[in-house]
């Protein structure tokens, strides 16, 4: 009796334990399925566009937004200080060019949202073609054809950019005159310095707008934090489009090499298309002397 029980009691056990290695072996064969799975996607990322994507959107954010707030404390330095007004009607003054400028930025920034998304989306289709071999042949060519276009737009857009980022200087220029000006009224007692909007293109020649260092305005003017701020916001919206103009270089060195390597898998594809009929075509004239042959016996 004890010997039956004690041997039940092993059975049971035993079942124990199988049913045990049976649901670790499954536990870790789902862990496995679900790591390959992450690793998988992971590598189907397009990682060099999305640093290129994550660096343009940083650019064109701080270009767009700085540069709306500088653009505003330009209107209001010019309203308050400089004493000047709107003209009315269709005149183009300087109040005019600036609120055009703001429009610009809004389009900026609504079109290179989107150029971004376009861009990582070409990245993946590219990426995906690329690790399949390089794909179906019809995938290729059509990302190669795409390939070809966003490096043309690219490249204009590069070269835009350096044309915004040239353009965006000439405030930093302008307010870095009026800082220094500041500056030196503090350092230097008596200075009597002056600052016409006539040699900056700001007003025309007829007019007279300048300021000078024994004016209230212009004391009020350097001691108020607006003018610091707007200098500093124009600074920084230089170097988001120098950020903007080094994305869009990153952008064409990833493009380019995802237009190389499509198309050496369009070679590649044609290569093993003909190593493939090549070959079959072999075996049909081994398949018919061998008929040929064995007819020949019978």
């Amino acid at each position: 009796m004890v010997t039956r029980s004690s041997n039940k009691g092993f059975s049971y056990h035993g079942q124990l334990n199988e049913v045990h290695e049976d649901l670790c072996f499954s536990f870790y064969k789902d862990l496995k399925g679900c790591f390959e799975c992450c690793i998988k996607c992971l590598g189907g990322i397009p990682y060099a566009s999305l640093i290129a994507t994550i660096l343009l959107y940083a650019g064109v954010a701080l270009f767009c937004g700085c540069g709306h707030e500088a653009l505003s404390g330009t209107v209001n330095i010019l309203q308050t200080y400089f004493e000047m007004a709107r003209t009315a009607g269709d005149t183009l003054d300087v109040f005019t060019m600036i609120d055009i400028f703001k429009y610009v930025i809004y389009g900026i920034a609504a079109a290179f949202f989107v150029y971004g998304i376009l861009l990582m989306v070409e990245g993946f289709f590219t990426t995906g073609a690329i690790k399949d071999l390089y794909g179906d042949f019809k995938i290729t060519t059509c990302g190669r054809c795409v390939s070809a276009w966003f490096i043309m737009l690219t490249y204009l857009f590069m070269l835009a950019w350096l044309g915004v980022t040239a353009f965006t200087s000439l405030p930093v220029y302008m307010y870095f005159n009026l800082w220094t000006i500041c500056r030196n009224t503090t350092l230097v007692e008596g200075a009597n310095l002056c600052l016409d909007l006539r040699q900056f293109g700001i007003v025309t020649i007829g007019e007279e707008k300048k300021i000078c260092t024994v004016s209230e305005n212009f004391l009020r003017m350097c001691e108020s934090t607006e003018l610091n701020m707007t200098f500093h916001l124009f600074i920084v919206a230089l170097a988001g489009a120098g950020a903007a103009v080094i994305a869009m270089v990153h952008y064409l060195m990833v493009l380019s090499a995802n237009w190389a390597y499509v198309k050496d898998a369009c070679r590649m594809q044609k290569y093993e298309d003909i190593k493939s009929k090549e070959e079959q075509e072999l075996h049909d004239i081994h398949s018919t002397r061998s008929k040929e042959r064995l007819n020949a016996y019978t």
